[in-house]
């Protein structure tokens, strides 16, 4: 009897632990970010700067993963070679009031000081700086990739001895 009852305990524990890990679906809406706490998914470093935290949300499973800078995010994609990313929901702080606005409608300007240094950061029509020249989500891929070849470049030159330019 006392071995059933420690059997009985422990498939109730498991079942408790499976079902408290398990991801609940978001059904596409953003969800709460635990500031300081949620760590990167491509650069495992915390996330603390509110203004350009990026989720994407597998739109099969309603996984959400989360990154510090939108650099991060597109690099995630081709690094692990996301099927689904032509139908992830991407969300994107926006930079002036820290709302989750959609990834791909934001507006980007290419010249702020990001987590990562990739300089992008997104905006709404109606809180886009003034002054600023307005870009796309293909735009700030294209720039993240550039930045990255540059980035590889430099590495690859260090490690050949060479001074970094």
């Amino acid at each position: 009897m006392r071995v059933f009852s420690l059997l009985v305990s422990l498939a109730f524990v498991l079942m408790l632990s499976i079902n408290g890990c398990s991801k609940k679906s978001t059904n596409g809406a953003a969800v709460t970010m635990h500031w300081d706490r949620d760590m990167c998914e491509r650069c495992k470093m915390a996330i603390s700067e509110r203004k350009y935290a990026v989720e994407v949300i597998n739109p099969a499973t309603g996984k959400v993963y989360r990154f510090d800078d939108i650099g991060c995010a597109v690099l995630w994609f081709d690094e692990e070679h996301i099927p689904w990313k032509d139908q992830a929901k991407i969300w994107i702080t926006d930079a002036k009031t820290g709302e989750w606005i959609d990834a791909r409608t934001a507006k980007y300007t290419d010249d702020s000081i990001t987590p990562m240094a990739y300089g992008l950061a997104a905006y709404t029509e109606k809180t886009f700086p003034a002054g600023h020249q307005a870009h796309d989500l293909k735009y700030a891929i294209d720039t993240i990739h550039a930045v990255e070849k540059l980035n590889q470049q430099k590495l690859k030159q260090e490690q050949a001895g060479g001074a970094p330019q």
